[in-house]
């Protein structure tokens, strides 16, 4: 068979795609099914064997996804088609398949132990990346870095600073992952319009045991389905994750710029190549990919928003828009993240090139220690800043170091000595507490994940 997305064989990976694959949505599918006969036996409502028969056959060794298609050319519905497949491989105790339940009961439950699954793996991934940034920070802690504002040279950071701050991101990431999981994977067992009336007297414990026994929460005042606002502030969140990844990987593009080349990322010189007819180009293709997948993944934001609106209890408008929405926006923000943990797991960073751009500015990116330099000596903000704004644009403009233009300003030279206008202008004495927020991160890191940082 031809394939025609791109996820079937460029992007994602395995174990992401295979919660979503057509055999996974029915495998989970049946487990909901034998879930509900379970708690109608544990109520006394079916025989104790009925549910051991139903969950005994809830697999696709028995009920298979061709005889499942089979009946639902028939039926043209999907859910009556599993519960008839299933019905037929439980004999006698086929007629209790399905109990008191509509089809979003188990379609929504489904779909919640799938989401489950996905963000655990997510969850996983963001935990490597927060790892894998640790290290680096910690290895590039006291690496001198011209900051930059605006695109222009601002004043002294540090590479391990910059990464401290990728970090403190993912961190607030994994945080609401883990908040938002029991919003996200929440079922419903409560039938046609969520009253619950086709499960009778028992119907919330019903409920309460089915999700207990799947490990999910479940909707207390349900519709036909479970409201779907959980699913917008998924989808918003996964699009939050996948747009941070694309600010890490912005930077990675902005620094590996031929005028910059400040870091860039692997290369295989033995074999890669950058380009069919520029053979010297070594390209941040990588970085490239995902913020092309981000925008992507973004994009599915505004029809899970128009998801949520449904008429009365329910209608069918959002059902095919979801089957997009998700295993897309979870298997392609698997893939950006295992792709840009790749990036920062490899990426070569140039100090000396770092050194070198930090010199090209000729002492400009030092005019703030010097102005704060001056107002230590008594003279007023306001004065110390014109002081240093004249001086630098005369620096700029003549294309002198500022050291040197500052040496020559009375203003300047009466009140700081030769060797102090030297130590205020060496840019490693102004990077005010960087290498201790790095240390700050990494110490969060290493106490919130119960590992040790090590380079």
């Amino acid at each position: 068979m031809s394939q025609l997305c791109p996820l079937d064989f460029r992007y994602g990976r395995a174990d992401m795609k295979t919660i979503f694959t057509e055999q996974s949505r029915l495998q989970y599918q049946m487990d909901v099914e034998a879930a509900l006969a379970r708690a109608h036996a544990a109520i006394g409502n079916i025989p104790a064997d009925a549910a051991a028969e139903i969950s005994s056959k809830a697999n696709l060794e028995s009920v298979s996804i061709d005889r499942v298609k089979e009946i639902e050319k028939e039926t043209r519905h999907d859910v009556m088609a599993l519960v008839k497949a299933m019905s037929e491989q439980c004999g006698d105790a086929g007629r209790f398949v399905h109990l008191g339940a509509t089809s979003n009961d188990i379609v929504d439950t489904a779909t919640a132990m799938q989401i489950k699954a996905a963000m655990d793996i997510i969850q996983s991934d963001i935990e490597a990346m927060i790892l894998t940034m640790s290290r680096l920070a910690r290895r590039e802690r006291d690496t001198l870095e011209v900051g930059r504002t605006h695109a222009q040279f601002a004043i002294p950071i540090t590479f391990g600073f910059k990464i401290a701050g990728y970090i403190a991101e993912l961190l607030r990431h994994r945080e609401r992952i883990i908040e938002a999981r029991p919003r996200a994977c929440a079922g419903k067992m409560a039938g046609a319009v969520g009253t619950g009336a086709a499960l009778g007297k028992d119907f919330m414990e019903i409920q309460a045991k089915v999700m207990d026994d799947l490990g999910i929460t479940y909707e207390k005042a349900a519709t036909q389905v479970v409201g779907r606002d959980r699913y917008t502030e998924l989808i918003c969140l996964l699009a939050n994750i996948a747009t941070s990844l694309e600010r890490y990987a912005t930077e990675v593009r902005n620094l590996q710029r031929s005028e910059i080349a400040e870091a860039h990322e692997a290369f295989d010189v033995s074999k890669q190549v950058g380009s069919s007819t520029m053979a010297q180009k070594k390209n941040p293709i990588t970085s490239e990919n995902v913020c092309g997948l981000a925008r992507v993944v973004r994009g599915f934001v505004t029809p899970m928003f128009e998801s949520q609106v449904l008429w009365h209890e329910r209608d069918l408008s959002n059902s095919s828009a979801e089957r997009f929405i998700i295993p897309h926006v979870f298997t392609l923000l698997d893939d950006m993240l295992y792709k840009m943990d790749d990036v920062f797991r490899n990426i070569y960073v140039d100090r000396e090139r770092m050194l070198s751009n930090i010199e090209m500015a000729k002492g400009l990116i030092m005019a703030e220690p010097v102005m704060m330099a001056l107002t230590s000596k008594g003279v007023g903000r306001q004065e110390a800043h014109e002081i240093i704004r004249e001086t630098s644009m005369e620096a700029a403009n003549s294309g002198e170091h500022l050291r040197d233009v500052l040496m020559r300003t009375a203003s300047v030279t009466s009140l700081m000595s030769t060797e102090e206008i030297e130590s205020v202008m060496d840019p490693a004495n102004y990077v005010g507490g960087a290498p201790e927020i790095v240390d700050r991160l990494i110490a969060e890191v290493e106490d919130t994940l119960g590992v040790r940082i090590e380079v």
